[in-house]
């Protein structure tokens, strides 16, 4: 009667602890930081259930953890370099804008209107670029447009 209550105090703490390992990653919206160990504690629950001691649902967890972060760790490595790369960066490249403020590399000044929005710029090649002159997007730099006549 005691192992079978012991048992089941396990078995719902495993539980417990696979919920909160998924509600922090789902809080950490989906940067893969606890689900191992939400999966581990699944395991761990199991061996609960089929009545193993508790260090061995304890070594479940430890080993099953580290053996899903090492098969899992070339994934998360791709996602995060997925994420590095921000779209908007190229999404202007090679676009039209017209120039409202003369740009002036030396003095850091510059703006340029594109899609309706200024932006502050400067030149590719360090020259000057006169207001009212239509340039095109050649990068992104930050905040800074660099652009070409």
């Amino acid at each position: 009667m005691l192992s079978t209550l012991a048992s089941n105090t396990q078995v719902v703490g495993w539980a417990v602890a696979f919920v909160v390992f998924l509600i922090v990653e789902g809080a950490t919206l989906n940067s893969l930081v606890s689900i191992w160990f939400a999966i581990a504690a699944l395991f761990a629950m199991f061996a609960a259930i089929a009545d193993l001691s508790f260090v061995w649902q304890l070594g479940i967890f430890a080993v099953s953890s580290v053996i899903l972060l090492i098969l899992t760790r070339s994934l998360v490595k791709k996602l995060h370099s997925k994420e590095a790369d921000d779209p908007n960066e190229t999404y202007d490249i090679g676009k039209s804008a017209t120039v409202v403020e003369t740009v002036c590399n030396k003095t850091g000044n510059g703006r340029v209107k594109l899609d309706g929005v200024e932006w502050a710029a400067r030149s590719l090649d360090g020259s000057d670029i006169s207001a009212g002159t239509v340039v095109k997007i050649e990068k992104v730099d930050g905040t800074k447009l660099v652009v070409t006549k």
